[in-house]
């Protein structure tokens, strides 16, 4: 079989399930298979199940934000400026400008004031909740990945005092949690992420990257969490592209895009009915073939070539991240290039 325009299609939009082969998934990657419940049992399973991840997530992240994260998120992410604390006596090298004449006329003697970093930010977590985040090989899904980073980066910013907001979408806003502190806040955001029903299965950035711009008044550090799957394929200057550019301009803006390893080359199975589970669309694929394979991965390897060089055009940050990788030692790294770029100006 050769390489068919709409396999291109699904490497285009990256967004792919296996219709129909749970079982073969389950095979294929050696995962034994869940007894299936119902009625009362079924939801008091599910519900203490989505209590287990929230909080495995919560111990997980807490964990690598105390040993790795904490320094690096506060070295990336510095307070707007400075504010008055205290005043002293003046010394020689104090400069002029920062003579507090009242306390010196009062007292007899120069005194200057003392300024502190103003630390608190406000961070948004903009997460994509469309169909092709529920997507995963590795023992957890592009959304489940999705949820550990908000929690890493959650949990970093509580640790600094910061306020945490989040705003999830898919082709439109589907949910917003207004900027708070505290555990409570993050543990709210991971059970947005983890569980949040969508209303649209697309996704398209542009109204949500609008209204994020307009709805944080005070400029704010983003992070922009999503596979980008079908994400700015139009030309340059495409509505999509100028959301993202304007949002860019308004915010500290950090694409983070989630992968899965599946997604990157396909296996030698021989038949496969592939779905994509953005556009409902559906094609047998004959996997077997290596034309077909060696097609979805160039394609593949196009699209987020030309994604990552309109980042790198719109000066934004990106990291890819993968369900099958050490995301932790990922994120300290790519922190730590962020903090000595901003060094050296």
């Amino acid at each position: 079989m050769d390489a068919d325009p709409f396999i291109l299609l699904l490497a285009a939009s990256a967004g792919l399930l296996l219709a129909g082969s749970g079982l073969w998934l389950d095979r294929w990657l050696k995962r034994p298979r869940a007894p299936v419940l119902s009625g009362q049992d079924a939801a008091i399973a599910q519900t203490r199940d989505l209590l287990k991840r929230v909080r495995r997530i919560e111990i997980a992240s807490r964990r690598t934000v105390n040993d790795q994260l904490a320094g690096s998120y506060h070295s990336n992410f510095k307070g707007r400026g400075m504010s008055f604390a205290d005043v002293r006596a003046y010394a020689p090298g104090d400069e002029v400008r920062f003579i507090d004449w009242n306390v010196t006329a009062r007292t007899g003697h120069l005194h200057v004031k003392q300024f502190v970093e103003e630390r608190e930010l406000t961070v948004f977590l903009a997460v994509d909740l469309s169909s092709s985040l529920d997507f995963g090989t590795r023992q957890r899904t592009k959304r489940q990945l999705a949820a550990e980073l908000a929690a890493m980066l959650a949990m970093s910013a509580m640790r600094n005092q910061d306020k945490v907001g989040l705003l999830t979408f898919t082709d439109r806003v589907e949910t917003f949690l207004p900027p708070r502190k505290g555990r409570g806040q993050v543990l709210r955001v991971i059970r947005e992420v983890l569980t949040g029903r969508a209303r649209g299965t697309r996704t398209d950035f542009e109204e949500p990257l609008k209204w994020l711009s307009t709805s944080a008044k005070r400029q704010a550090v983003v992070f922009l969490i999503s596979d980008f799957a079908g994400a700015f394929a139009g030309a340059p200057g495409s509505p999509e592209e100028k959301a993202l550019r304007a949002a860019g301009r308004r915010h500290d803006l950090i694409c983070m895009e989630v992968t899965d390893p599946l997604e990157e080359k396909l296996p030698d199975v021989g038949l496969l009915e592939v779905y994509d589970a953005e556009t409902a669309r559906r094609s047998l694929v004959d996997t077997s073939s290596p034309s077909v394979r060696t097609a979805f991965e160039r394609r593949l390897h196009e699209e987020r070539a030309s994604r990552a060089d309109r980042f790198r055009r719109l000066s934004l940050d990106h990291l890819v991240l993968s369900t099958g990788a050490d995301n932790q030692a990922g994120l300290v790294r790519f922190f730590a290039n962020r903090a000595r770029r901003a060094v050296r100006g």
